[in-house]
């Protein structure tokens, strides 16, 4: 009697292993191999993989009517006390899917066990984080679109105002803001199309490939794929359960996006200083100095740019635990997960923010036109004038306009400055028509070429975004 009682002891602390394990697993291996402390995050995909998983049994005869509803019933039930924040997670049923399953048991009876017929918490694991993947792919997609939105309209008050381009953080040639504002939305559009293409991509159903060979149970994954939305069922069952393709493609996605928000951030921090002085930051995504007073700090143009380390370490992370797996499924898979919650949440946070700090900021105009003009930015349009009128070739009109600007230096003054005979003595064929291109407006009105700066081509630009992305 003891030895009878003893076995069913360890049968119901081993319920989710069978008969194989006589002894509870030790404390230590507890910790390690637990997993809902994270892997909650899905509940809802496990819950209505589980639905489709139930129905489809049904319909193929395995399981019977009352049965199937029962568990939709207790399943819905579970659904409403997660979301109510009444149900208990606990650590001994290790993952997501046993206490789910554990409380269906508790609801519906033994029948909850049925629900597991034709299927593997191998396929179960694959379809649940395949599902939450996708739909933080659809997530990623709505705030880069509205990021786009809010760079559009930036760039629309300010087709024409003139600012520095830099090349080497050196003053380059006079651009316009409204110009550097598209070129983050050309950075977005392929941050956006990466994940409408990793979508399209991950959009196959992993359920029912069970633990890695399929199942001899008649069951029809085409109907489990369309009722969870998928384009088709995945072709291999070995594959099926062992890849991670969908969530590298999602993380790298997301690592080359953080990084053009990294770097439009670094632009922020440096023209909010005093000594560009280009933008100031609302106080909604400012902070102070708890000793300076006059401090106006850049902080969540800052914390974004630091962020994007840690969606690269996610990328990096899971890499490393992909990169010497055999087939199929081992448990370093489920060190899959953290990195990427992490990674998904980091860069919809750092969305937002870009988004409320771009649309918050204020443009100093004045100052973005005066620095425009310095470093002898129109010197181009100078060579550019002398191959068009005085018919010289431009590495010869380049030469000539060096000297203007070493002329310029040492008179301290802007090319537009020098007088004509300062001009005509570095080179006789120029006239005072030169003085024409000389200006910061005038270079950007010139730059005319498919996407160059004009602002005529800025609202041309922005009109071709506006279109795409209402058919988007």
């Amino acid at each position: 009697m003891a030895s009878d009682k003893n076995k069913k002891s360890s049968s119901s602390e081993n319920a989710m292993w069978g008969g194989r394990f006589s002894a509870g697993p030790d404390t230590i291996m507890e910790e390690i191999n637990a997993s809902i402390g994270f892997d909650q995050k899905m509940y809802a995909q496990d819950i209505e993989g589980s639905r489709a998983h139930a129905a489809m049994l049904h319909k193929q005869g395995i399981l019977s009517v009352q049965d199937a509803e029962n568990i939709d019933q207790g399943l819905s039930t579970i659904l409403s006390e997660i979301e109510a924040g009444e149900f208990k997670f606990s650590r001994t049923l290790e993952d997501i899917h046993m206490n789910v399953e554990n409380r269906l048991a508790e609801l519906i009876g033994s029948a909850a066990g049925r629900l597991h017929t034709a299927r593997s918490r191998n396929d179960q694991v694959a379809l649940d984080f395949r599902m939450w993947v996708r739909d933080r792919v659809d997530a990623s997609i709505v705030e880069i679109e509205r990021l786009m939105v809010t760079l559009l309209a930036k760039a629309e008050i300010h087709a024409g105002t003139v600012m520095p381009g830099f090349t080497h953080l050196q003053t380059a040639q006079p651009v316009t803001f409204g110009h550097h504002c598209l070129a983050y939305v050309e950075m977005l559009a392929r941050d956006k199309s990466r994940m409408e293409d990793a979508r399209e991509r991950m959009n196959e159903c992993p359920l029912g490939a069970a633990a890695l060979a399929g199942t001899g149970f008649p069951i029809d994954r085409y109907m489990t794929a369309d009722a969870l939305n998928f384009r088709e069922p995945t072709r291999n069952s070995l594959d099926s359960v062992s890849d991670r393709d969908f969530a590298l493609e999602f993380v790298s996605a997301a690592s080359i996006c953080a990084t053009h928000l990294s770097r439009f951030a670094e632009e922020i921090v440096i023209w909010s200083t005093p000594q560009f002085n280009f933008v100031r930051m609302s106080d909604k995504f400012s902070t102070g100095s708890s000793i300076m007073p006059q401090k106006k700090n850049p902080d969540a143009a800052e914390l974004v740019r630091g962020k994007v380390g840690r969606v690269n370490g996610s990328l990096i992370g899971l890499l490393t635990v992909m990169k010497g797996l055999p087939l199929t499924y081992s448990k370093d898979m489920q060190e899959d997960k953290e990195g990427v919650f992490d990674a998904a949440d980091t860069l919809e946070l750092c969305l937002a923010a870009m988004n409320g700090m771009i649309a918050d900021m204020t443009i100093n105009t004045d100052a973005m036109k005066a620095a425009a003009g310095s470093g002898y930015s129109t010197a181009t349009d100078l060579a550019d004038w002398l191959v068009r009128e005085a018919d010289l070739p431009f590495r010869e009109a380049h030469h000539i306009t060096g000297r203007a600007v070493a002329l310029a230096e040492e008179k301290g003054c802007d090319l537009a400055d020098l007088k004509l005979v300062d001009l005509q003595d570095i080179n006789e064929t120029i006239t005072d028509a030169v003085y024409s291109v000389l200006t910061v407006e005038a270079s950007v009105s010139s730059r005319v070429s498919f996407g160059g700066t004009a602002p005529s081509n800025v609202a041309s630009q922005i009109s071709y975004w506006r279109d795409r992305l209402k058919t988007a």
